[in-house]
């Protein structure tokens, strides 16, 4: 299986970051995508994936920076796309729960990053929360100026909006929420994602899934949130598996084996 979003070059994976991907191997996790989510990251993000022939990285720039990063040029996002072990931009999008930056510079920014992939080709790993209207306003107006590959990770949000984005033909990410018990409607609704659209991952360090919660989140838990989502969709693990690992090389084509 393939751990679609995690942080590898953050506090509690970095200082060990061999032993963490060695157990997550050992869980059977053949592939790990190591998300950026600020220019200063990028370096080593990308470091990580030309040491380890099983991690692939992404640039981009989070919700949260976009206020530092309100004059960060295109081209110079375009020009970290090139790199040979960057298969996919972001995480970009909306965050207006924590409202840490402003929300225009965040729509702004956004919008630049949905141009580079439409340019690249490369998928747009999207944030989003309590920001549903406007994602999907600007992804069905960006859509319609031309298409491009997108995901929402780690989804939290409606299932309205949920049916909104696969409408668009984006496909959806479920990280370890899914197994929380008062995520009753996430739940239901992962029984509707078309099985060509599912990836899961684990966003680690953060939302460790049932049963290690308490815990700084590994890679190797994705192993639970399948066997969870497995479960939820009357399949089993290593169907889902196969099912969400060739969804993820289809989807960031240049890791493509």
């Amino acid at each position: 299986m393939i751990d679609s979003h995690c942080h590898l070059n953050y506090k509690g994976l970095a200082e060990q970051q061999d032993a963490v991907l060695g157990r997550a191997r050992a869980a059977g996790v053949a592939g790990f995508l190591n998300i950026s989510t600020r220019q200063s990251e990028w370096q080593d993000v990308v470091a990580t994936a030309e040491r380890e022939s099983d991690v692939w990285a992404t640039v981009g720039i989070h919700p949260h920076e976009a206020d530092q990063h309100a004059d960060l040029g295109r081209e110079v996002l375009l020009e970290a796309t090139r790199h040979p072990r960057v298969i996919g931009i972001g995480e970009s999008g909306l965050d207006y729960y924590y409202d840490k930056s402003d929300r225009a510079v965040q729509q702004a920014l956004f919008r630049m990053h949905i141009g580079v992939a439409r340019e690249t080709g490369l998928p747009l790993v999207i944030h989003t929360r309590d920001a549903d209207d406007d994602t999907a306003a600007i992804l069905a107006e960006e859509m319609g100026q031309g298409a491009f590959p997108a995901l929402i990770h780690c989804f939290t949000a409606s299932p309205e909006f949920g049916r909104k984005v696969l409408d668009l033909g984006l496909t959806i990410s479920i990280s370890g929420i899914v197994t929380f018990k008062n995520a009753t409607d996430l739940q239901e609704f992962v029984k509707e994602i078309p099985a060509d659209r599912l990836l899961v991952e684990t966003d680690s360090p953060f939302l460790a899934p049932v049963p290690h919660r308490g815990k700084p989140c590994e890679p190797g838990f994705v192993r639970d949130t399948a066997q969870f989502v497995a479960d939820l969709r009357g399949e089993d693990l290593a169907g889902l598996s196969a099912s969400t690992s060739a969804n993820f090389f289809r989807l960031f084509a240049k890791a493509a084996p």
